[in-house]
């Protein structure tokens, strides 16, 4: 059995791609899936297909970690362009509304800017994937229903402006999941008065995975026809937060997490009830990710991981 068929057997990493612009996420984890020959394969956070940038794919069991993946933390570098508001709230929608842009300055831009910073709520836009009595909002807005969504509440940790050259600017946008740069883009148009809707989208980081972790799709391409994709692969404890404390358990206790048993932390760790933590082999493997418990002062599995 040669190199590459070992390793596809065991395999549980992660997959960082720069997503080029006009493909789906979804068509990203097909190719992924047939380069690789693993079937479970998904990725963490939808990218529009007019967007580019960092999508993150869990490849093996580590499609289990998602739910921890997901809510990771996004930035993105968002191009607006002010005077004009669309239905989509993007540039492939219609325009409704026009407005002069020529009186906005670049100190009132940064000024209106702030007030998106911080927990706000925000409305999705109609033309998203947000589900309305079961229906995609999406379809409901292309049949000319009526669509109304209710405002979520996000996080806009910063909003910084990168580039002023109207009627487009470019913005850099750290936000929490599940937040709609689109409808980012729409809002501060309103503040403004003149209307104003995304023209381009890259997503420059998610989580803790930046651009500078990211293989661009042709390369990855190139590298399942050569059999060195693998290369690529990061381990599955790197999907998880940095913040989440990492212990190293003994052969011992391996087998104990693994058939589910709790273990005490080990000496010098500083722990709060509820935490989460990262449980890996000495060889760095990712065995469960564990969350401790105050009253009993242990440690309990959440997710078990088994070794092939």
């Amino acid at each position: 059995m040669d190199e590459t068929s070992v390793i596809r057997d065991v395999v549980s990493g992660v997959l960082v791609v720069d997503k080029p612009v006009g493909m789906t996420s979804h068509q990203v984890v097909q190719i992924i899936r047939r380069g690789t020959g693993i079937r479970r394969a998904g990725h963490t956070g939808t990218l529009d297909p007019r967007a580019s940038g960092v999508l993150v794919v869990l490849i093996g069991p580590a499609v289990r970690l998602s739910e921890w993946v997901s809510a990771s933390d996004k930035r993105y570098m968002a191009t607006i362009r002010l005077g004009a508001s669309t239905d989509t709230y993007d540039a492939e929608g219609r325009t409704t509304a026009t407005a002069p842009w020529e009186n906005v300055t670049e100190e009132e831009f940064e000024r209106i800017l702030k007030q998106f910073e911080g927990e706000i709520e925000q409305v999705p836009p109609p033309y998203s994937a947000v589900r309305v009595k079961g229906k995609r909002a999406y379809n409901l807005a292309r049949e000319g229903k009526p669509v109304e969504l209710k405002p979520r509440k996000i996080k806009v940790y910063s909003l910084e402006l990168l580039e002023w050259a109207p009627p487009e600017v470019v913005v850099d946008v750290h936000c929490s999941s599940g937040t709609y740069v689109r409808s980012l883009a729409n809002d501060i148009g309103k503040a403004l008065g003149c209307g104003a809707h995304l023209v381009g989208l890259r997503r420059t980081q998610s989580g803790r995975f930046t651009l500078r972790e990211a293989v661009p799709l042709r390369r990855l391409e190139e590298a399942f026809h050569k059999g060195e994709w693998y290369r690529y692969l990061l381990p599955a404890v790197e999907a998880l937060p940095e913040d989440w404390p990492l212990i190293e358990l003994d052969p011992d206790e391996v087998e104990l997490v693994r058939h589910g048993h709790r273990i005490k932390p080990h000496e010098g760790m500083e722990l709060t009830d509820g935490q989460m933590v990262r449980a890996v082999t000495e060889q760095g493997d990712l065995v469960a990710v564990m969350i401790y418990l105050g009253e009993e002062g242990e440690l309990q599995p959440k997710k078990v991981f088994f070794a092939s």
